[in-house]
């Protein structure tokens, strides 16, 4: 299983925003040594280069809806291009990918990877829009507006029984699950950075420590206090605002 990153010594990592409305963060990590995280939910869909052993591999990768504890092998590298909400592999509907039912491309003498007919050459840190752009103009990923303008409160563009259709068919989840994910994941990084739980409870918009719990609970796969602690290294969580 590829991680997506953790904040603990077992991945260094870095990442940055992107200005391109296709993806929502470039990522890359390296391993010092062998262990396990916990791979926490998401909501997004994204692609993974992994180098390990010898072997590269790009993976498409869907959104998950549950806490999985996953193995990291020693001294890998992996990039990680994390698309916006609501942008999909028209061939690969996020559905299909959904709890890390993922697709392995085969990969051309480690130098390029097989998509569609096509050979394509490994995206980098630095080229990873570029790439993302190419994959766009050629097909193989595609935007559904409707659910950006959904996330933005925008009543008018669609009814709310075509908006749902539409965030279905793009994300593979509901407009409520997106938004209990990101909101455990607030909560989750607030935790991990010393927030007190009376004070997430309001900061990430629960009724009370009860209701948190369960959703980390879900989510995460971690209590609030066990947050606190760091007991174990979680994938990546960047610092981000509740969902609105």
């Amino acid at each position: 299983m590829l991680p997506r990153m953790s904040s603990g010594t077992l991945l260094r990592f870095e990442d940055r925003p992107s200005d391109s409305p296709l993806v929502e963060r470039v990522w890359r990590s390296h391993s010092e040594r062998a262990g396990t995280f916990l791979s926490v939910a998401a909501s997004h869909c994204e692609m993974v280069v992994a180098r390990v052993g010898g072997r590269t591999q790009l993976t498409l990768r869907g959104p998950e809806t549950r806490a999985t504890p996953c193995d990291c092998p020693a001294d890998g590298e992996w990039l990680g291009i994390r698309l916006s909400f609501g942008t999909y592999f028209p061939h690969h509907p996020a559905a299909a990918l959904m709890d890390r039912r993922d697709v392995d491309l085969p990969d051309v003498r480690g130098r390029s990877f097989w998509l569609e007919s096509a050979a394509w050459e490994y995206p980098s840190f630095e080229n990873a829009e570029t790439f993302v752009a190419r994959l766009e103009r050629a097909g193989l990923l595609a935007r559904d507006r409707a659910v950006t303008a959904a996330l933005h409160g925008d009543a008018h563009a669609l009814s709310r029984r075509a908006a749902q259709r539409h965030f279905v068919q793009a994300t593979g989840m509901t407009h409520a699950t997106y938004r209990q994910i990101e909101r455990a994941r607030v909560a989750a990084q607030l935790l991990a950075h010393g927030d007190s739980i009376v004070d997430t409870v309001h900061a990430a918009g629960y009724f009370d420590q009860a209701h948190l719990t369960r959703s980390l609970r879900r989510w995460i796969g971690e209590t609030p206090a066990r947050l606190r602690r760091r007991s174990r290294p979680l994938s990546f969580l960047y610092k981000t605002a509740p969902p609105g």
